[in-house]
């Protein structure tokens, strides 16, 4: 049961002892001889979704912003969110490596997550903004307050919900497909898939999935916990109509 290799006619064997083995081996938890442990391996995954994360909320968020607020451009997120989530992510990868070189896979994973990331968050952020109940706005515009104070003061705020579901929805999609990064020979949990499915170690890439599985639902979770600490309780306990409105306002700008 060491290396879990799984005969297809043998006897049917526990998966999950399978996994569990393997996942509370000390040596797999430990970089040696050149291999890396879980530690490196969860390291090297927060690292590539992390800096995509970063880059496209620096791009998403203020464009979503600015389209919601002046009204102008919806059209275009629209179009923008629908091509590029046509986009194969694994074939847009190895098209970049091949383009750009394999001293710049990181980068060339970076555009490849940003590029998935990009529309959700855009599309997120412009359905909180365009969310914003018409009559706060027009309160605000009465009270003197020029059109950024509106939009950084009033409007994002209030699109808070909205933009962190976003936020929230991209983070799981790229934790799941920074996987990809192993196979341009890349680190992250996905080279214990990749490699377990070519050396037939299937406790090993069962393990990597469960890990992959896990990071998604830990982040979740802390995002989550973000969620509730940042926005207004006003907004947490909205009433379940309105919160239904925002999600059908997300699902019109999104298809």
């Amino acid at each position: 049961m060491g290396t879990g290799r799984t005969e297809g006619g043998g006897a049917a064997v526990n998966v999950f002892e399978q996994v569990i083995a393997w996942l509370t081996d000390p040596d797999h938890w430990k970089t040696t001889l050149g291999i890396a442990g879980i530690p490196q391996r969860l390291g090297e995954h927060l690292h590539y979704t992390g800096l995509a994360m970063l880059v496209a909320a620096v791009i998403a968020i203020p464009l979503g912003a600015y389209i919601g607020h002046t009204g102008r451009g919806g059209t275009v997120v629209v179009g923008v969110v629908n091509s590029f989530r046509a986009l194969p992510e694994l074939g847009l990868l190895i098209l970049l490596v091949l383009a750009m070189g394999v001293l710049l896979a990181v980068q060339a994973l970076t555009i490849a997550l940003v590029s998935m990331a990009v529309p959700v968050l855009l599309a997120g952020t412009y359905a909180g903004i365009r969310n914003v109940d018409p009559a706060v706005v027009d309160a605000a515009r009465g009270m003197g307050m020029r059109e950024w104070e509106i939009l950084l003061k009033v409007e994002l705020p209030n699109a808070l919900p909205l933009i962190f579901g976003a936020l929230r929805a991209a983070t799981l999609q790229v934790i799941a497909t920074a996987s990809i990064a192993a196979a341009v020979s890349l680190g992250g949990l996905g080279r214990f898939v990749v490699d377990g499915n070519a050396f037939r170690e299937y406790d090993q890439m069962a393990a990597g999935a469960v890990l992959i599985a896990a990071l998604a639902i830990t982040v979740e979770l802390l995002l989550a916990g973000v969620q509730w600490l940042v926005v207004s309780p006003g907004l947490r306990d909205k009433p379940r109509g309105r919160r239904t409105r925002s999600r059908l306002s997300t699902a019109k700008a999104t298809t």
